[in-house]
Formats: C-alpha cells, structure tokens, sequence
C-alpha cells in the first residue's frame, strides 16, 4: 500500500483531476495541504476562517470518530437559517473541511448573509454501506436540529445540501424522508444536490458505468436499489434544487431533468438548474459572486420566506453584469 504523504497544494494541482471527479476538490487554499493515497489526492487540513465567525470543529453525533460535524456561524448569531453541507467523495473519500467543501460557502452564507453552516463528515465506504452513510446524514441532521437554538439558530429553517456522493445522499433522504426520520430528523425545508450522477441507480447498474460505483454499491443489486432517490421516491419530501454540471458525459443533468419530472409527478417541487462548469466548479464556486451563487439563494430565500424568515437576513447580493453562466429548466 502507498504510504500517506503530504504536499502543499499548489505543487499538486496539475494532478487533481480524478480527485475532482471523485470529491471536487479543485481549489487551492493557502490553509490547506494535499494527500496523496494510491496515486489520488484530496484536500486536508484547516479552513479558511473569515474574521467574525465562529468554528466549532468536530462536534460527535455519533461514537465512531467519523460521526462528527463542524459548525461555522457569526458570532451573534441569532434565528439564523442553517445551511448543511454534505461532502463527496465516491462514498469513499472526502473530508468535510476541504476548502472547496467549505470555503467560499462560509465567507457567503457565514460572514455575508448571516446563515449558520454545518459540514457534516460521514462513515466511508467499506466501513459502512452507503444505506448506513444516508442514516449518518440523518442522525447529524437531527443533531443538527437539537442544537440549533445553542448556535443562535432556528431549527426549523434548515437547508440540506450535498455535492456528488453527497449530493446523491441528501437526495436519498430526500426521496425517502422516512429514512430520515427514523434517525430522528425532522422535516427541513430544501434540499440541494449538487451534481449527481447517480440519481437512479438501479437504471446505472445496468448500463456501462464507472468501476468506482460498484466499488461503492457492491455486487447486491438489492443494495442499488436501496440506495437509489429514483427507486424510493415518494411523496411528501422537501422542494429540491438540483444543480447539474451540463458538460459531463455521464448524462447527469439528463438524470436530473428525469428525477425532477417524477418529483412533481407525485405532487412536490423540484428545479434544475444546469450549469457551464465541471463537476469540481460545480462545488467549488458555489458562494463565490455572481450568477450561480445568485441563483442557489434566490432558491433558498423562497423556501425561507414560505416561513416567514428570508426577510430577516441580509439580502443575496445582485451579480454583475454577464455573469449568467446557467440556465434553469423544469421550473415548478
């Protein structure tokens, strides 16, 4: 086995692309380092922290070590929407303080717009089982909802939201809140997958696929079906936004377009919104300026203000001129 070794990111950038397609960790922080494990490399270390908020690393919602959270809010937080992020990672990888992870996200919803943010870390593939993963995400959600009040937060303005594999979680749960709940989560108000691929996992396994999928699922097809949004889809989930990154070739805004039109089928609200970035982009500039970032609080704002709170909150910030790199189909 190749031995774990770290290097600064800079040096290590050119090599980053299977580590994009696997987590998405696609930009450099100057707190952050590489590590490289059999011929991969992944973002480790610290975020970056704006001035006026507040880390609470590591906080267990669970006995296994990898059953923690971090929890970034201002420092007189008061009533805040909490935004949770849920970080990729092909099921078997990933770190829930990964820059692209974290970064950009704080310095918007945190310093900005006053949100808490919680990013949650998870049990990986072959611990556990991605069923077992999405039950991860539900006892930290509830956690989530449990504590609020001691961040200065409003548990019933929760925002869910993943990127790849944990995209692909926070869309199971979705579909199948009860999963949820059996965790002791209750409902939340949206959630957002950033660019998944495997929506409908059933339909993947029967089609040419990437060999990291049935490193992830394992040889039971019962297990694919388990684990598939599209399978256990049924009514009365949050509205849902689910973010695409239009030039990958492994059809997942296709699978988007298709799981959205079976989410309004059954009476609920989903939105696509199809991007001009990769997979890794898709992450990584979310709450930097313009008009992604623009786009993702409008959606976010509108399921806040259904419970009377987006008022409350400093405004999203208008993009500027030409920035429009997206365009948003199969609106509800």
């Amino acid at each position: 086995m190749t031995p774990w070794t770290t290097t600064p990111l800079r040096a290590r950038f050119g090599a980053a692309t299977l580590a994009c397609l696997l987590a998405a960790l696609c930009v450099a922080s100057q707190a952050q380092e590489t590590l490289r494990w059999r011929g991969r490399t992944f973002e480790v270390g610290t975020p970056v922290v704006p001035a006026g908020v507040v880390r609470d690393a590591g906080l267990p919602y669970g006995p296994d070590a990898a059953q923690r959270l971090d929890v970034y809010r201002p420092a007189q937080a008061r009533q805040a929407p909490i935004l949770v992020m849920v970080h990729g990672g092909g099921w078997m990888y990933g770190d829930k303080a990964a820059a692209s992870v974290v970064d950009a996200k704080i310095d918007h919803w945190v310093r900005e717009r006053g949100f808490v943010f919680v990013s949650v870390g998870y049990r990986l593939v072959p611990q556990v089982n991605v069923l077992q993963q999405a039950e991860d995400i539900a006892r930290a959600l509830a956690l989530v909802q449990t504590q609020a009040t001691t961040w200065g937060a409003d548990p019933r303005q929760v925002v869910l939201m993943g990127h790849s594999a944990g995209a692909h979680l926070v869309a199971l749960l979705s579909a199948a809140p009860q999963l949820a709940r059996a965790q002791g989560a209750r409902p939340w108000r949206a959630t957002i997958a950033l660019d998944s691929a495997a929506l409908d996992t059933v339909a993947l396994r029967q089609r040419r696929h990437l060999p990291l999928y049935d490193r992830a699922f394992g040889p039971d097809p019962a297990l694919w079906a388990q684990v598939s949004p599209t399978a256990r889809l049924s009514p009365g989930g949050p509205p849902m936004l689910l973010v695409c990154s239009a030039p990958r070739r492994d059809d997942a805004c296709g699978q988007s377009q298709r799981f959205a039109q079976a989410v309004r089928a059954l009476g609920g609200s989903a939105e696509v919104l199809p991007l001009q970035l990769d997979h890794g982009q898709v992450n990584a500039q979310l709450g930097v300026a313009g008009a992604y970032t623009a786009a993702v609080d409008r959606f976010i704002d509108q399921q806040l203000h259904q419970a009377g709170q987006a008022s409350n909150r400093p405004p999203a910030p208008v993009p500027p001129a030409g920035a429009a790199i997206f365009s948003i189909a199969n609106r509800r």
